[in-house]
């Protein structure tokens, strides 16, 4: 085909879909969420609708512009899509000291070096504050469990006998 019959548009790159994000839950599973948890996406929410998109809508044009625009779109449907199927659950009021869900727990290995994990849901994981899903392998190892028990977890390093040194629920 000669080039008077084409636009110069059609020569531009096209822009790349962007891929879905994949959801953390496996099929069926319920997308539990703490107190504090749901407020903390509620919030990312607010300021992605509110503040980050019009900046991005009113800025140029470019194929870059249009990209980040769309991964914008996208986390803010991911975010729509998570607080909308999320089960909010309080911390517990009776029986304090027994690891569930939103649960802080101290552990301590044969070592005596401790480590500290909070049970939360899968969109709330942060591994650098210690933060891991209930879904984890540690979260259901700890699971039901209580202060002064001691439970076998297998690391990647071999298994370790971990005593819990101390259970408490607070907000972050």
């Amino acid at each position: 085909m000669s080039k008077a019959f084409t636009r110069e548009s059609d020569d531009a790159p096209d822009l790349p879909s962007t891929i879905p994000m994949a959801a953390p839950l496996p099929p069926g599973a319920r997308n539990y969420m703490t107190v504090d948890g749901a407020e903390r996406l509620r919030q990312e929410l607010n300021d992605l609708v509110q503040v980050q998109r019009p900046e991005w809508s009113a800025a140029s044009n470019d194929p870059e512009t249009k990209r980040q625009l769309q991964k914008l779109d996208q986390r803010i449907r991911y975010l729509q899509t998570s607080l909308h199927s999320a089960e909010i659950v309080p911390p517990p009021t009776l029986e304090k000291e027994r690891v569930r869900f939103g649960a802080t727990v101290i552990v301590r290995d044969s070592r005596g070096e401790e480590e500290k994990y909070r049970v939360v849901g899968v969109d709330e994981t942060d591994i650098d504050r210690g933060w891991v899903s209930w879904l984890s392998p540690i979260s259901k190892a700890l699971l039901n469990k209580s202060r002064g028990e001691r439970v076998r977890f297998q690391f990647p390093s071999g298994t370790e006998e971990l005593d819990i040194v101390d259970v408490f629920y607070e907000s972050y």
